[in-house]
């Protein structure tokens, strides 16, 4: 009997280890061993007679021709999983594998009220939830859907509204306010210490934004404390340690119970709020179009 040539063999494994950064966290999307994983990778290295990975005790990223490898393939097993999710979208119970990538800002607002919903309706969907505020590419690190301010989805991507429009807010402790006052206008900042914000991908420090007069005004407040993590953010500022610059949904809770002072709100500007985005190619799928719905009925926007 003749054995059958799969020339898609490892193909799979060698997409989610790309996608996934490792061999440990492709075994468990893959539900393998990690051996497995490595195996089937050195397989198709053999097969191909190049390396696609460079491995260290820390450290997989991908060759010059995993690269190569990589940006051939991605589009035609997206293809591919599509074509498979479309035929099996007749069946009433939607299923499958569903990564989001999410905000820290959205756990409370979409993480906490979407997914218990989602998973109580639709149990054969398989859920992988990775909460990170840098930005996201969303086809290169196989995410079927994201969750980001309305500014940041990229052009190409089809959103959905989960929140009314953010107002950006400057909020304080009340005992960091009684002992250095309230600043009056954004130049005060420069006497306070500001709690600021390092984008996780591009390393650079956010400028506070500001209106006057229907004009944007950008300032980049002096201070001692840097984080690249938006629950930092407001967590440092209701211990009193100074001001932070954040979205108004994400600091309701804390401004409700008297935890932060809301300052300088004449001069703050509205932005759109948070959207679920995904590609346009893939919004037929069972999976994605089950977290719409829910997302849709659950947040009433």
């Amino acid at each position: 009997m003749r054995t059958i040539h799969d020339p898609f063999s490892g193909l799979a494994v060698f997409l989610a280890v790309a996608q996934s950064g490792g061999f440990t966290p492709a075994s468990a999307h893959l539900g393998v061993s990690p051996a497995a994983v490595s195996q089937a990778v050195k397989a198709l290295e053999a097969k191909l007679g190049v390396a696609l990975f460079v491995r260290t005790t820390r450290h997989v990223r991908l060759t010059e021709a995993g690269t190569a490898l990589l940006s051939r393939v991605k589009s035609a097993a997206d293809d591919i999983a599509e074509a498979v999710d479309g035929a099996g979208s007749a069946q009433d119970e939607p299923s499958g594998f569903l990564r989001l990538t999410v905000p820290r800002m959205a756990v409370p607002l979409f993480v906490d009220a979407v997914v218990p919903a989602l998973r109580r309706e639709h149990p054969k969907i398989r859920i992988e939830i990775a909460v990170e505020d840098a930005a996201v590419d969303l086809l290169g690190r196989g995410f079927d859907a994201g969750v980001r301010i309305g500014e940041y989805v990229e052009l190409d991507m089809i959103g959905v509204r989960l929140t009314r429009d953010i107002m950006w807010s400057v909020v304080g402790s009340p005992s960091y306010l009684a002992t250095h006052g309230l600043p009056q206008s954004p130049e005060d900042l420069a006497a306070h210490e500001n709690i600021r914000y390092r984008f996780p991908t591009s390393g650079a420090i956010y400028r506070w934004e500001f209106e006057r007069n229907g004009r944007s005004l950008s300032v980049d407040p002096p201070g001692s404390l840097v984080v690249n993590d938006g629950a930092l953010l407001v967590s440092l500022a209701a211990s009193g340690l100074g001001l932070s610059y954040v979205a108004d949904i994400a600091v309701e809770t804390e401004l409700r119970a008297g935890l932060l002072v809301g300052v300088l709100q004449p001069y703050l500007p509205t932005t759109p709020g948070l959207f679920l985005y995904f590609p346009r190619r893939a919004q037929n799928q069972p999976k994605l179009r089950a977290l719409i719905d829910i997302a849709r009925k659950v947040c009433r926007v």
